[in-house]
């Protein structure tokens, strides 16, 4: 496994991230127990959740699988650096009181205190803003973070789904207040979907913020879902399902498609290797729902893309450039 460091931060983590969203609603609990198990086995040692992963009735459930496999002993606690998030309401269903969700001071102390029950321990090692909060200014976030650090609950902040203005501004509020600010930001990127290039990545490089891509396969358009559907395999759905049915996406993921088999490369497995070679790239969050679908994305760390494979990418998926000439002279 290779690891690197998070962002500016002296933290080494693995070049893939173990996505849990699917724990709890797609995979069962002696499953997500096994996937963590080879994911640790392999050196993955960099895990993903948030406090409202297992959604609706079922939120926290995530946090709680987790939690129940490291009370398996083993070290695995010690071995993981763990990352959480805040901002979802936890309240339950039909019962959504006032500041049960966002970033004020008194839910970020709530929250943390849930997500630490849940996942049986006394720390989180990234604690992440799921989202952008409007209405909360950051010298109030910064607040309450610090006093979290000092209590030792939690280790690092990160933001995700941040522009990057907001990165800015929450890094120059934390400077102001002479404590660390972010150190990563988790955001949408991937070969279909590479707006981030012209602000959040650049944003984060200058911060010093480690880049978690989430959806590297793009709700898994950029996973061979061309050849499966004429397989006769699973039917896409969602936001592969809209993809397929635009005539032009649908011809550049047939060419994307063509394009590795022409190099002997699976669609997924090449897509995740495009990402870690993306400047400022920590690692994309991989969402296995079978230790399968774990082997395959581990595979992608020994792919060594060539100069002549990443420009045929680039024409088929061309990114938008850099900011302001994406969009100005």
């Amino acid at each position: 496994m290779e690891y690197t460091q998070l962002g500016r931060t002296g933290l080494k983590v693995s070049r893939l991230v173990l996505g849990t969203m699917n724990f709890g609603p797609q995979t069962n609990e002696a499953d997500s127990h096994a996937i963590m198990d080879a994911a640790l086995d392999a050196g993955l040692n960099f895990f993903d959740s948030a406090n409202v992963y297992g959604w609706g009735e079922n939120k926290g459930r995530t946090e709680e699988i987790i939690g129940s496999w490291f009370a398996g002993g083993g070290d695995r606690r010690d071995k993981v650096v763990l990352a959480t998030k805040v901002y979802g309401n936890m309240a339950a269903d039909g019962d959504a009181w006032p500041n049960h969700d966002r970033l004020s001071a008194l839910n970020i102390r709530r929250a943390v205190e849930g997500s630490l029950k849940r996942l049986g321990t006394d720390h989180i090692d990234l604690y992440q803003f799921h989202h952008i909060d409007r209405h909360t200014p950051f010298e109030e976030i910064w607040q309450a973070v610090d006093v979290l650090i000092q209590q030792g609950k939690i280790l690092y902040a990160g933001s995700s789904n941040f522009p990057g203005y907001k990165i800015a501004q929450a890094n120059e509020t934390a400077a102001r207040r002479g404590t660390v600010g972010l150190v990563s930001e988790q955001c949408l990127y991937n070969l279909v979907e590479r707006r981030a290039e012209m602000e959040v990545v650049p944003a984060a490089r200058d911060y010093g913020l480690g880049v978690i891509p989430w959806s590297p396969l793009h709700g898994g358009l950029l996973g061979g879902v061309v050849r499966k559907e004429t397989e006769g395999g699973r039917r896409a759905t969602g936001r592969a399902a809209e993809a397929l049915a635009d005539p032009a996406m649908r011809s550049r993921l047939q060419a994307y498609e063509d394009l590795l088999d022409k190099h002997g490369l699976a669609p997924g497995e090449a897509a995740l290797a495009w990402l870690l070679t993306r400047p400022g790239v920590t690692g994309p969050i991989v969402g296995p729902r079978t230790t399968e679908q774990l082997e395959s994305a581990l595979r992608a760390l020994e792919l060594e893309l060539s100069e002549e494979l990443l420009a045929s990418l680039d024409e088929i998926f061309p990114g938008p450039g850099p900011s302001p000439e994406a969009f100005a002279w």
